[in-house]
């Protein structure tokens, strides 16, 4: 078990931060050096609403390369479907190369200099990064959805049967449970975990210092944190672990994979908002504008939800609610303090509470 936490770190959980969230300094070098990679006299990104305005073709129809960076776990979306669909239609004629992994890594790496024209991330913070390197336009939220591609909820994968009865968030305490979380300081979808088990105590009724205590308790009751959340079902597939926090839609991936797991949605859990843009820099705009307009249709929509996740789409949502139940106890990230503020007071690498927690147990932060 964890050490207690200091008094300093429980102050900083009940102090709300009434600053801005600071600016890194615009990045002129490195977006010069992608322009000159990805070719002057490229026009930037436009704030299309429909893939036909966007193409190139009197049809609608659009040509062009388009890169994708994306967080690790919609992979198999993408590459076996959503591309596919979309290649099936107006973008005939658009090729993609596709970068996968952990979702802070891969924002890292685009603003450190990683060719993109669209990426999709797990969390907000990470397209902020490229916006203030300026590698992304200040309005990529000024759309329909807020910039939102698809949702999910985090939830319990457990082994088949679930024979330890993993049903809520102080199972994960127990002496006879092992959990698997990735590492909140690579992963994104780790960071949605976290909070969800803050936020299960507060809804609860709990105070802030016991619910950060409860992160450190279930950080102290697991046994692996692997970089991204891919990694981490790997991990929990390949036997490591009675109970894996994940992804609702990672959980229907390992099933739908034929792999022997159930999950569990607990009473108490955070909508999950998984982000993307096109970057002001982009090779072909007009391609990568349409294939995330693409992602917005009824059809890219009903491609999410089959692929496990869940539609932003409010119909497409509504005639999927058989599989996408609504949790007894929804909340999300606005209600704990919005992203600026809890990466401030929960991922500071430095002076955050979930960082002196991992310190404590040997988990690296950097």
């Amino acid at each position: 078990m964890p050490r207690a936490l200091s008094t300093n770190s429980i102050e900083k959980v009940k102090m709300k931060s009434n600053t801005s969230k600071r600016r890194r300094a615009l990045r002129a070098s490195i977006a010069a050096s992608a322009a000159l990679v990805l070719g002057l006299g490229v026009a930037a990104c436009g704030g299309s609403d429909s893939t036909a305005d966007a193409g190139t073709g009197s049809d609608g129809s659009v040509s062009g390369n388009v890169s994708l960076v994306a967080y690790s776990t919609p992979q198999d979306a993408y590459e076996k479907v959503l591309q596919p669909g979309f290649q099936a239609g107006d973008g005939a004629d658009v090729e993609f190369s596709n970068s996968f992994g952990a979702s802070g890594d891969q924002s890292r790496a685009v603003e450190a200099g990683q060719p993109a024209d669209l990426v999709h991330f797990a969390l907000a913070p990470d397209v902020d990064r490229l916006v203030d390197a300026g590698l992304v336009d200040s309005d990529w939220t000024d759309n329909k959805y807020k910039g939102v591609i698809e949702r999910s909820v985090v939830a319990f994968t457990v082994r088949k049967g679930n024979p330890k009865d993993i049903q809520t968030w102080d199972d994960l305490t127990r002496d006879d449970v092992e959990v698997i979380v990735p590492n909140p300081f690579t992963s994104g979808g780790a960071r949605w975990d976290i909070m969800a088990a803050y936020g299960s105590q507060l809804e609860q009724g709990k105070s802030p210092e016991e619910a950060l205590q409860f992160v450190a308790d279930v950080l102290g009751n697991t046994a692996v944190q692997d970089p991204s959340a891919s990694d981490a079902l790997a991990t929990f597939t390949s036997g490591k672990g009675d109970v894996l926090i994940s992804y609702e839609n990672e959980a229907i991936r390992a099933q739908q994979a034929g792999e022997d797991v159930d999950y569990v949605i607990p009473p108490e859990t955070i909508q999950i908002d998984t982000v993307g843009a096109v970057t002001s820099d982009a090779q072909d705009p007009e391609a990568a504008q349409a294939f995330l307009d693409y992602l917005w249709t009824p059809e890219g929509q009903q491609q999410w939800a089959d692929e496990g996740y869940r539609p932003v789409d409010p119909k497409v949502l509504k005639e999927n609610a058989d599989k996408f139940p609504t949790p007894k106890d929804l909340f999300t990230i606005d209600d704990l303090g919005g992203w600026d503020e809890v990466t401030t007071e929960f991922f500071d690498p430095e002076n955050g509470s979930v960082a002196e927690i991992e310190r404590n147990l040997g988990v690296s932060t950097g």
